[in-house]
């Protein structure tokens, strides 16, 4: 009986001890886990602060890119309405221009009108001298191609006309031996009109104006050119025996028996070719 209690008791105390260790690996791993739920939530902690700075930061980089996307569509936007005003400007100012170079126009149209028509008016009247003297300003109005047509024969008809007119005068002064008149008359003549067909006669007379006058070295380059101007034949033998005096009389002798030899050999049926070889007889004994 008492043995049946020993080991009944031996029973209970062996089950108490493995109780009792049972609760104790019960508590390590309790203490186990805990410890793992701590250090899981410690990490879950710091996943969700850096989640939320990662996100904070995501959050201001989308903004800046945002507000910067926007900056630049402003400051595009901004540079196509500058672009469009200053074009506009442009615009403006262009037409503005272009109306008031085409007011200028009719202004300039209307004020040629007016001078044609009083230039028109010394054409029908005959005024020669009026019209050469207003040709230079005339040609440069805003004239038509046929006005500027007609006003150019008108004043070349003039000129030619007044050219004669003041030739003829010179001549008349000639005759009654008034040189410093007839002078004057020529230089005109050649001023209206330098290449007029009566133009190598024009400069004959004024040379031998200038030689009356004592003004031969002026006289000289004139009788030179008309000497060796093959298209002024008709004055040559002229032209070379009033060279010839003019030489003598400002003493160029060799010059002057040159020229009486030029002029005996060019034109030996001249009016002027005994008096050359009388000329040139005396030059030649004297100097």
């Amino acid at each position: 009986m008492d043995q049946e209690v020993d080991e009944e008791l031996r029973d209970i105390k062996r089950e108490i001890i493995e109780s009792r260790g049972l609760v104790i690996k019960t508590n390590n791993l309790t203490n186990a886990l805990s410890a793992d739920i701590k250090s899981i939530a410690k990490r879950q902690q710091t996943y969700e602060r850096r989640l939320s700075w990662n996100s904070a930061t995501a959050y201001v980089v989308f903004v800046v890119v945002v507000f910067a996307a926007l900056k630049l569509a402003w400051d595009a936007r901004i540079d196509q309405i500058k672009a469009e005003t200053e074009q506009r400007v442009q615009d403006v100012e262009r037409l503005r221009k272009e109306a008031r170079d085409a007011q200028k126009r009719d202004e300039d149209r209307a004020r040629a009108e007016a001078r044609a028509a009083q230039f028109y008016d010394l054409v029908r009247q005959g005024k020669r001298l009026e019209l050469v003297e207003q040709w230079e300003a005339m040609k440069k109005e805003p004239l038509s191609k046929a006005e500027a047509l007609m006003f150019a024969d008108a004043v070349e008809r003039a000129r030619n006309e007044l050219a004669t007119q003041l030739y003829q005068q010179g001549m008349e002064k000639v005759r009654v031996q008034r040189w410093q008149e007839a002078a004057t008359a020529f230089e005109e003549s050649m001023k209206v009109k330098e290449d007029a067909a009566n133009g190598p006669s024009v400069r004959l007379g004024l040379a031998e104006a200038y030689r009356h006058l004592s003004r031969q070295r002026d006289a000289i380059p004139i009788l030179v050119q008309l000497a060796e101007n093959p298209v002024d034949k008709e004055v040559h033998d002229d032209a070379l025996a009033l060279l010839a005096w003019c030489q003598m009389d400002v003493q160029a002798w060799n010059d002057a028996k040159n020229t009486w030899r030029t002029l005996i050999r060019r034109f030996p049926e001249s009016r002027f070719t005994g008096e050359a070889k009388l000329q040139l007889g005396q030059l030649q004994l004297l100097h």
